[in-house]
């Protein structure tokens, strides 16, 4: 099958390589998943890049690709919940990427029928940005009714998404993004509106409940300071703290290093009375279906930026690191059947 491979880790002018690899196999928990969208991320780009070989040491050559939309083409036998035919959508766990290919095989669990009223490629631009603002704001911060909220970088893939999450759930929201993009936030619920090229966010939010950082370690410090006593600070962009290293199965190794790394924000907001916590965002079917419901009960609808068809791979991770992209970048793999017809 036709894939997009990572031959060596490296940030200069790194690309992957467009070629052939077997189909993958199919376990008994496992579901084949014929390829018609993959969602690009900056994870992928860091990945490629080589930033998380530390505690992601996939081995090259290896295939990329974090978010995918397909068909379901073969079950394992001990699978009860999908069968050949089946729309489905995931993020493949951290362990089994790579959606830039024809096929990739799924664990069960970590799979759900895709919304209805999407289009592939609609859908594959949900899984990674919905989990990770559902594992934020629900499952760490347990985001309520009447509480504030910070979103950085409102304009992004995670940002379009946790936006229309906090507003579902009841919450105050404020975000940061450039005045191109002003309408753009507000339409999807965002009552305070920061332009970070003429105002500084530090300046005019106070006693806010959650932050959620996907910035810089100078824009993470900033943000302990808008929050109240007692609120709570998630980055998905790090540092990584100790408790990540136990996620990850190997806390005896990795631990004393989060430990180190995270030592000034983790001091910081013991000072301020708040807490920290790092977010890599784990596969989960069940959290995606509930993400479905939400998406055909029109609570939530995705915010798509660019397709690229599959052989412009290249391109669209490319066009996702200029940090330009409003939403999500998504490559198309196949026509549905439809437009094939």
């Amino acid at each position: 099958m036709r894939a997009f491979i990572v031959d060596r880790y490296g940030k200069s002018g790194n690309t992957l390589r467009a070629g052939d690899v077997p189909e993958p196999e199919v376990g008994q928990h496992d579901v084949l998943v014929q390829v018609h969208a993959a969602g690009v991320n900056a994870l992928d780009l860091k990945i490629r890049d080589g930033e998380f070989k530390l505690v992601l040491p996939y081995r090259p050559p290896f295939v990329l690709g974090n978010d995918v939309a397909g068909v379901v083409v073969r079950v394992g036998a001990g699978v009860r919940r999908f069968q050949p035919g089946d729309e489905v959508y995931a993020r493949p766990d951290k362990d089994r990427i790579g959606t830039f290919a024809e096929f990739i095989s799924i664990s069960e669990d970590d799979l759900a029928l895709k919304p209805k009223r999407l289009t592939m490629e609609e859908a594959a631009s949900v899984p990674l940005v919905g989990l990770t603002a559902w594992q934020a704001l629900v499952e760490i911060a347990g985001l309520q009714k009447g509480q504030k909220v910070f979103i950085q970088a409102g304009a992004g893939g995670v940002g379009t998404f946790a936006i229309q999450l906090a507003k579902h759930l009841g919450a105050t929201v404020a975000t940061t993004t450039s005045t191109a993009n002003v309408d753009l936030v507000k339409r999807l619920g965002a009552d305070v509106v920061i332009d970070y090229r003429e105002d500084d966010f530090e300046t005019v939010l106070r006693d806010y409940d959650v932050v959620l950082n996907s910035l810089d370690d100078k824009t993470l410090m900033k943000s302990l300071r808008v929050l109240k006593p007692g609120g709570k600070l998630v980055s998905i962009s790090g540092p990584p703290d100790p408790a990540f290293a136990g996620e990850l199965g190997r806390p005896w190794i990795l631990r004393p290093v989060m430990r180190v790394l995270s030592h000034r924000v983790r001091k910081a907001a013991r000072r301020r009375q708040v807490s920290y916590s790092f977010l890599f965002m784990r596969a989960n079917g069940q959290q995606l279906g509930e993400i479905t419901s939400l998406i055909d009960a029109e609570i939530i609808e995705p915010v798509i930026d660019r397709i690229f068809p599959f052989e412009a791979t290249n391109e669209a991770l490319a066009h996702v690191q200029t940090g330009r992209a409003k939403g999500k970048v998504v490559v198309k793999v196949r026509n549905s059947p439809k437009e094939s017809s």
